[in-house]
């Protein structure tokens, strides 16, 4: 199942061409983000590609459900990661809401340090749309598409500076977003941390259901 696997099913899908790949290992580049991703069955052969496709002391992240590394990968660290699917009706246009551009990568930049909603780097902007709201000129909070699977697009990014919060704003770009995904034919969905009970109780309040629970793991080649 696709969203039980969702970094192998972009980069074996409407993300193959970003794909940098060894056999039937695949990753994203460093730049656009650190994902690294393997059939739901992996052989040895395929490990062993995924370590060469990292090179030595390079780390990968991956997502999909808890399973064991095999010697040719160090397991650096692991986190709780849990997926929602989107109910119909959340999708929701706002005139406030405007598209980013490579011009804006710095200012986006600076907002996920600042807020920390999972990796974003500086070419991450090629894996989708990305929506703001600017207040005063400045970029105040933001959302985007990152994975897209055949039918499935991923909600990513979602962060608002924390001057900011409590407004709503999170909730409109979603909303916003999740418009911009069924214009495609696909359904949005989302991750966040297991333990962000902030982001899982807004989740739920816009009724997003629990599709999977899953683990990032990150790896180094040895």
């Amino acid at each position: 199942m696709s969203l039980q696997n969702p970094v192998y099913a972009a980069l074996t899908g409407p993300h193959s061409h970003l794909a940098e790949v060894r056999g039937n290992a695949r990753r994203y580049p460093s730049a656009v983000a650190p994902f690294l991703a393997l059939p739901d069955e992996p052989t040895e052969q395929d490990w062993a590609d995924a370590a060469v496709l990292l090179g030595p002391g390079t780390t990968g992240a991956l997502m999909r459900p808890d399973f064991p590394i095999p010697a040719s990968l160090k397991l650096d660290r692991q986190f709780d990661l849990v997926q929602f699917v989107a109910p119909d009706g959340l999708a929701e246009p706002d005139d406030e809401a405007i598209l980013l551009g490579p011009d804006d990568v710095p200012e986006m930049l600076a907002l996920v340090a600042l807020t920390d909603p999972g990796p974003f780097r500086t070419r991450t902007i090629e894996l989708g749309t990305y929506l703001g709201i600017r207040r005063d000129g400045d970029l105040v909070a933001m959302a985007g598409t990152r994975f897209a699977l055949p039918e499935y697009t991923e909600i990513s990014a979602v962060c608002t500076h924390p001057s900011y919060q409590g407004q709503g704003l999170a909730r409109r770009l979603i909303a916003a977003v999740a418009a911009h995904i069924t214009t495609t034919g696909r359904t949005p969905f989302l991750h966040t941390g297991g333990t962000n009970t902030n982001a899982i109780r807004l989740y739920n309040s816009l009724g997003f259901t629990l599709s999977n629970k899953m683990k990032v793991t990150l790896v180094q080649a040895v």
